[in-house]
Order: C-alpha cells, then sequence, then structure tokens
C-alpha cells in the first residue's frame, strides 16, 4: 500500500512492565493515553496481564511514530518489541481513543486448542502468524467490547 496523507499506519507492540500494574496505576495509564490520544487523532487498543501489555496503536503516521517514541522512553515499561508496523486502509478501533480490556487468569483448564499467553504473538521467524494473531486479538476484543457485562 502506497501511503497518502489520509492513510492509516498502525503498530502493534509487546513490552514488560517494570513493576506490576494496580488497577488504580492502569486507570491512570488509560486517562493518560486516551487524553494524549484524542489530541492527536490516534485510536487503538491496550491490553494487560500478568505483567505483559500488547498495543495497538493506529493513525496519522507522524502521530503514531511520535507516540512510539515516547513509549519507548517511559520507564514504567521495558523490553519493548514491535511485532507488526503497517499501513491499513481503516481503522479497527476508529470508536476507541483507547480500548482497555483487563484479561484474568481462568479458574478451570483451558479448552483444548485455546491460547491463553500473549507468545503467539511474538512467533519468531514467522511474521505472518505474529500478524494473523494480532488481527485475531483485536477481532476479539472487538467482539468482546460489544457484549453485555
Amino acid at each position: 500500500m502506497t501511503p497518502t496523507d489520509d492513510t492509516i499506519f498502525s503498530v502493534v507492540y509487546s513490552s514488560n512492565a517494570t513493576v506490576p500494574f494496580s488497577d488504580d496505576a492502569l486507570g491512570e495509564l488509560l486517562q493518560q493515553s486516551r487524553a494524549s490520544n484524542a489530541q492527536r487523532d490516534i485510536t487503538g487498543m491496550l491490553l494487560y496481564r500478568n505483567g505483559r501489555f500488547i498495543q495497538i496503536l493506529e493513525g496519522p503516521e507522524q502521530a503514531v511514530r511520535e507516540t512510539m517514541g515516547k513509549i519507548e522512553r517511559d520507564p514504567r515499561h521495558d523490553h519493548l518489541r514491535v511485532l507488526i508496523d503497517e499501513f491499513i486502509e481503516e481503522r479497527n478501533f476508529a470508536e476507541w481513543t483507547m480500548g482497555f480490556e483487563p484479561i484474568a487468569m481462568p479458574d478451570e483448564n483451558a479448552p483444548e486448542g485455546f491460547r491463553d499467553t500473549f507468545d503467539d504473538l511474538e512467533a519468531h521467524g514467522d511474521p505472518s502468524a505474529t500478524l494473523r494473531a494480532a488481527r485475531e486479538l483485536s477481532l476479539w476484543f472487538r467482539v468482546r467490547s460489544h457484549q453485555p457485562r
């Protein structure tokens, strides 16, 4: 895809929290992210589980790249790894300046074939597997966000 002025740039990254985030700390992070993203025309989602983050950002290329630079310098996390950076035709999270889903550990064994970690997003040697996993994750998030709680 050849980028134009209205092309959307998307980045998916993972990182590790340097200290565990409480619900209050996550709430503060989301409040900051949503305000900043609204000003910059960035949308996306954030997942947090067991000290690991997966985030998808989408918006104007310069704004996303500048936001990623700020995220890379944030001392609240380390081992940041960009999993996907690509131009997309339309936003996947147009209605959210930052969607969020807390993911609890299951009380029972997971059903056969169920993936309960972010490990598949970091498949080494197969970028297409990473891309598929990230897209499945974003679809899962969008579907869950429309279900009654």
